[in-house]
Formats: C-alpha cells, structure tokens, sequence
C-alpha cells in the first residue's frame, strides 16, 4: 500500500496501539516480534502482528493480504484481506487453510466507513483492551528460499452497533474461543455458529472520526481521537 493512497471498504484498515497492555500475557506468547511497533493504521499490504500454533503459541509479523503457497507469483492476482466465514468451505483459497492455517490478528480497533460519504468511524472494546479477529494464514517459500507469510481476516455479519455503519464485520473472537481456534481442529455446526457470530454489540463502543483514518500514511492517535460521541 502506497502512502497517501486512500482506503476504504469493510475491514481495510484496523489499528493494534496496545498502550500499557501485556500482549504476551493476553495472547499466551512468549516474545513479541522485535521490530513490533504500535500502528493506529494498518492497511493491506502492511505487516501486522499474528499469533499461530495449537500448542505452543507463536507471535511473528506478517502481510495484510493473503497470498496462497503455491502461487506462481506473489505480485499478481488477487490478495484478499478479507474471507466471509459463512461460505470458507465454498472458495477452494480458504477452504485447506480452515484446517490447517488458522491465527489470531490481534487489534485494539477497527474502521469501517458510513455511506453515502463513506465517512470513517472507530470500532474498539469499552474498555480500550485488546482483542483477536479470526484469521487465516498461508506461507509462500520462494525459488531464493524466501517466505511470504500472509493472512487475511473472516467477517461476518454485523451487530446492532456496526450495522448502523457497514452491513459487515471482521469476526471478533471471545477470550473462550481463541483457543479453538487456533486448535485446528474441525468445529462443529455449533461451534461454527458460535465462533463465527457477531460480536456482543454491548461490549463495544463505537464513534466517527476525522478523514485522516482514510490515509494510511497517517499513522498516528489522531487517526482514532473521536470528532463526536455516538
């Protein structure tokens, strides 16, 4: 993503600027990426922080934009950032990683834009705190030897609190169903249901802000500072 490009869409910009929060301690790590850094502006095409593995919990950087291992190359075709939950098993791309390449995108919010202006407004917890959206994740390993990891995040419909601003949202897991996640193991109908719900709309809060969420160049606590109160 070129700086100065303006983005918006359902679920094309989330933010991970944890203040005093242990992510490690939040998301069972032992080590955060060495060059991790707060972003009150994620973009696709930017690196954020993923957690992986069913046993042992890892935490590494990877691309916004899922690019699949046996691409021919990673440069062309299309680079979803985003994977609707209820049809995975229908899209050949998502449907092996369900099983296999699941993760945690850890976020302390998410934008979505209000027609008809598409005006920007900030979706976080009521109480600031971290949270995981559900993800998938695919490794490409160039002729060089090189890897391309990659994730994109699930959406789902929206609760009462987002529908009155876009008609999606990512899939916003509970504290519960990390760990299930993650797992690899089939869900259940159940399950599915459960996990892929909207996310209690009386547990967030919400509030517009500036243009400035539009660009991801500017990556700074202005971008989520509210212009009004919902």
């Amino acid at each position: 993503m070129r700086h100065g490009t303006r983005v918006t869409g359902m679920c094309r910009l989330f933010s991970l600027a944890w203040g005093n929060d242990d992510l490690c301690a939040r998301f069972g790590v032992r080590v955060l990426p060495a060059d991790l850094v707060p972003h009150f502006l994620i973009a696709p095409g930017g690196n954020a922080l993923v957690v992986t593995g069913s046993g042992q919990r890892v935490a590494s950087l990877m691309q916004w934009g899922l690019v699949p291992h046996y691409a021919a190359d990673p440069s062309s075709g299309t680079r979803p950032v985003n994977a609707r939950a209820e049809s995975l098993s229908e899209k050949s791309l998502f449907r092996g990683l369900v099983q296999s390449r699941r993760c945690l995108v850890p976020a302390t919010g998410f934008f979505e834009g209000k027609a008809p202006k598409r005006s920007p407004w900030y979706f976080r917890m009521q109480d600031g705190a971290p949270f995981a959206f559900a993800g998938l994740y695919d490794c490409r390993h160039g002729p060089a030897k090189e890897t391309l990891a990659t994730f994109a995040i699930l959406t789902t419909k929206p609760n009462a609190l987002v529908a009155a601003v876009h008609r999606r949202m990512p899939v916003i897991l509970s504290r519960d169903d990390e760990a299930r996640w993650l797992s690899g193991c089939s869900l259940t109908e159940t399950e599915s249901r459960r996990i892929f719900a909207p996310f209690p709309a009386g547990a967030m809060d919400a509030y517009p802000v500036s243009d400035r969420a539009n660009d991801p160049a500017a990556d700074d606590e202005r971008a989520i500072r509210p212009v009004s109160r919902l």
